[in-house]
């Protein structure tokens, strides 16, 4: 069978299932038995819908979907330089017919971080060269070990990123698929998510948000007991219960009961104040953000650390919630690629710090004047048009290297600023040679003097 232009075949060896269920998220979370029949189960879709937990998986995957592929290549001089590749950049450049390199990036992060797993199919052209990449849903991807630990992978039906509908299923070699996958606790292919870690602060403050707002959809007035003084009969107990909630609830929420024979209505939920809601939201809130490694503040909770700078939170944002992310698909990439030194791919840093001008100025200035940079390496990227001599490092002319300072003190009086008079200098006989090259010299010019009247 051909596959995007590349031959695959089915291997006969006894292929067995991973000793792990297909994901974390495709099986329904029942909170009790039936609640799944009565619409009361617990789902990624409607759990995703939690503020902070759709900030913290939004969060990353989309300022890594922000910073563009690169293809460098290292010089003799071990300097890495941006290039282009007929093999290589237009598949980075446009992944697939149907998603951006934006879009790629942020798909590739959001199936990693929400089911632990990314599965990237690749597209072969006749020459076997790589021309599109495919991120799979990981619910219709399964990995498969054979008897002699060869690694394949089963697909389902995905008409989008144009499987053959063949028999329903194929199975491809890993040499096929690019996989990420986050921390691996339980087998080396399958990955689990931090929403996975996530899922019980998440859980509580949903069903906190959704209690309340049922709380607030009856005008505030919280649900409790109609009693009566007396023994009351199960008919007449049943009456009371409709009447009291057709009159008094919902929209009736807040009319006035007229009561009588000594019924009494008793509240049993408790006070936000006494439950300490805010204080369990702020909590949990917390606890999500830590599988993601992403500060409470970068999504709103809380306030930002007294001391701590622009710098340091953008730096502790990078290296605890996207490096990691960034590092695996750069790899993997290269990898997937067979992309090989000096050839490599990066994903350019640099659009993090697009939103801050001053800091974008203030950083170029400092390279440029330490002769790290030149001025119009800095200028394009401002987008500004180089300048006639703006290709050479400058450098202040107060800075002397260590040796010539050395010299410099090796003098008697290297900080004196007396000189000696003119008559203690006494002038130096002239040598033997400097006589005769001024003789020389005189002769030459009387003759020429002498031609010179000649001729006139």
């Amino acid at each position: 069978m051909r596959l995007f232009g590349f031959e695959i075949t089915r291997s006969q060896k006894a292929l067995s299932q991973v000793p792990v269920s297909r994901g974390w998220w495709p099986l329904i979370r029942e909170p009790f038995a039936g609640a799944w029949q009565r619409n009361k189960e617990e789902r990624l879709d409607s759990l995703l819908q939690y503020p902070t937990l759709y900030a913290c998986v939004s969060r990353i995957a989309t300022d890594i979907g922000k910073l563009p592929f690169q293809l460098k290549a290292k010089d003799a001089s071990g300097i890495w330089s941006v290039v282009e590749n007929p093999a290589y950049s237009p598949v980075l450049r446009k992944p697939n017919h149907y998603q951006i390199q934006q879009q790629f990036r942020e798909a590739w992060v959001l199936s990693k971080l929400s089911q632990g797993n990314a599965y990237i199919l690749k597209e072969r052209d006749n020459r076997g060269v790589v021309v599109g990449l495919y991120i799979l849903d990981p619910c219709r991807v399964l990995p498969l070990v054979s008897d002699s630990s060869e690694v394949f992978y089963q697909l389902d039906i995905d008409n989008l990123n144009l499987l053959p509908e063949d028999g329903g299923q194929l199975i491809v070699p890993a040499s096929e698929i690019i996989h990420d996958r986050c921390i691996c606790p339980f087998h080396p292919l399958i990955g689990l998510p931090p929403i996975a870690a996530a899922y019980w602060p998440a859980l509580k403050n949903m069903r906190i948000l959704r209690s309340s707002s049922e709380f607030f959809a009856n005008n505030a007035q919280p649900s409790g007991i109609l009693s009566a003084p007396g023994a009351i009969n199960d008919s007449t107990a049943e009456r009371l219960k409709t009447y009291w909630n057709e009159s008094f609830t919902g929209s009736n929420a807040g009319k006035v009961a007229v009561v009588g024979d000594g019924l009494q209505f008793v509240s049993l939920a408790a006070k936000s104040v006494d439950a300490q809601m805010v204080e369990q939201l702020r909590y949990s809130d917390e606890q999500i953000c830590q599988p993601f490694g992403i500060p409470p503040f970068k999504v709103g909770i809380g306030s930002i650390p007294a001391g701590m700078k622009v710098d340091d939170i953008n730096q502790l944002y990078y290296s605890d919630a996207l490096q990691t992310h960034v590092e695996a698909m750069e790899n993997l990439l290269d990898d997937g690629l067979k992309i090989s030194a000096p050839l490599g791919v990066e994903l350019d840093l640099w659009p993090l710090l697009r939103m801050d001008p001053s800091k974008q100025a203030d950083y170029e200035a400092k390279l440029v004047g330490g002769a790290i940079k030149t001025p119009n390496e800095a200028r394009r990227n401002f987008d500004l048009a180089p300048k006639t001599g703006g290709d050479a490092i400058y450098l202040q002319q107060q800075n002397f290297s260590l040796e010539a300072l050395a010299r410099r003190d090796a003098q008697a009086d290297p900080f004196s600023t007396t000189q000696p008079a003119p008559s203690d200098l006494e002038p130096e006989e002239p040598s033997d040679e400097e006589i005769e090259d001024q003789a020389r010299m005189l002769a030459l010019l009387i003759e020429k003097e002498l031609t010179n009247a000649e001729h006139a």
